[in-house]
């Protein structure tokens, strides 16, 4: 009595299951296509780039300043021009900064930390700062706004620089090196 018992309630219960899979297969959940989430995302990130260009806007506006943009979404403009070599890919440039939030919130600066030497193009800094690199002399000062995308991204620098914070550069650049051939083979 007990074993048919026992397995009367196997059966009842493998039943049950069964109809639940039976279910599900039927009326599977929506998930939604990759595709649509390829879609949803770029519509999103789409809409993030367009905020982040309008608060730069904004900023340019509310400071009066008379910048060019780049089809990177980068503005800038030099503020004092120098009469050295221009900086490019593969060159050692020195320079002083500082790095502000678009609050005025001075997050880095080269006073308390020194300048810092880049080899353009090719040192693990921020995307824009190589970008700005490239557009200056030596002996030249300017003012670069890098959008968070060219900058420290979704995830800021984890230190001082916030989460998807637009960054407001103040570069000069004090040397341009040229990289040696010996150099070159060695990197």
């Amino acid at each position: 009595m007990r074993s048919k018992l026992l397995f009367l309630i196997c059966t009842a219960f493998l039943c049950g299951c069964h109809n639940d899979d039976e279910q599900q297969q039927v009326n599977p959940p929506q998930q939604p296509s990759h595709e649509q989430v390829k879609e949803a995302l770029i519509k999103s990130h789409q809409m993030y780039v367009k905020q982040e260009a309008d608060e730069i806007t904004q900023y340019i506006k509310q400071h009066g300043y008379a910048m060019q943009g780049l089809s990177t979404g980068m503005y800038y403009m030099i503020t004092e021009h120098g009469k050295g070599e221009q900086a490019a890919i593969g060159d050692f440039a020195t320079l002083s900064y500082s790095i502000n939030l678009l609050d005025g919130t001075v997050c880095y600066d080269s006073k308390t930390e020194g300048p810092k030497q880049v080899l353009v193009g090719k040192d693990a800094v921020e995307t824009g700062v190589h970008q700005a690199i490239e557009l200056m002399h030596a002996g030249d000062k300017g003012l670069f706004i890098i959008p968070s995308y060219l900058a420290q991204g979704l995830v800021g620098d984890k230190d001082k620089i916030p989460p998807g914070s637009v960054v407001v550069y103040n570069i000069t650049l004090l040397s341009v090196k040229k990289q040696k051939a010996a150099d070159t083979n060695s990197k």
